[in-house]
C-alpha cells in the first residue's frame, strides 16, 4: 500500500535553467547526479539513456526532481499544458504571498494563466502559471479568516 508521495517528476528541456527558476521559488537542491546503465534503463524503459536529475526539497520537506534526458532530449515545441491534459495535469504548490510569487514566475520566464481568484469559501487564493518548460503549476495561498 502506499504511504506517502516521495516525489514529483518533471522533466525539463535544460536542467541548469529549470534549477534557477525552482530555486528562485524557495525549492532548495538536494542531490544532483548523472544516471546511465542496466538500472535506469529498466526503470525508465528507454535503452541507453543518459539522464541527470535534481532533486530539490521544499521548506515542508516535500520533494520535486527535475530530468533532462540527454540521450533522448524531446524534439517537440514548448507547448503551455492546458488543464486537462491527460494524465498529471498539475503540481500544486502552498505560497506565503501568491501576487508576489506570480510576480516571480512571470520574471523568470514563466507565464500566468490567470490572476489570483479567491475560491468561493474564501478560504485560499489560487492561480494557475507555466514554468519554463510550459509545466503547469497551481499556486495556493491560504486566507486567514
Amino acid at each position: 500500500m502506499i504511504k506517502k508521495t516521495r516525489h514529483t517528476g518533471l522533466v525539463v528541456r535544460k536542467l541548469s535553467e529549470s534549477l534557477k527558476f525552482y530555486e528562485a521559488l524557495g525549492f532548495v537542491l538536494w542531490k544532483r547526479e548523472i544516471e546511465e546503465g542496466r538500472f535506469i534503463e529498466t526503470v525508465v524503459g528507454i535503452g541507453s539513456v543518459k539522464l541527470e536529475t535534481a532533486k530539490m526539497h521544499a521548506s515542508d520537506g516535500s520533494m520535486i526532481e527535475l530530468l533532462e534526458y540527454h540521450s533522448h532530449p524531446l524534439k517537440k515545441e514548448k507547448v503551455n499544458s492546458p488543464s486537462n491534459t491527460l494524465g498529471c495535469s498539475h503540481i500544486a504548490f502552498t505560497v506565503d504571498d501568491i501576487e508576489r510569487t506570480c510576480e516571480l514566475i512571470k520574471t523568470l520566464g514563466g507565464n500566468i494563466v490567470n490572476d489570483p481568484a479567491l475560491s468561493p469559501s474564501g478560504t485560499v487564493k489560487v492561480a494557475y502559471c507555466h514554468d519554463i518548460d510550459g509545466i503547469l503549476l497551481e499556486l495556493v495561498e491560504e486566507v486567514a479568516s
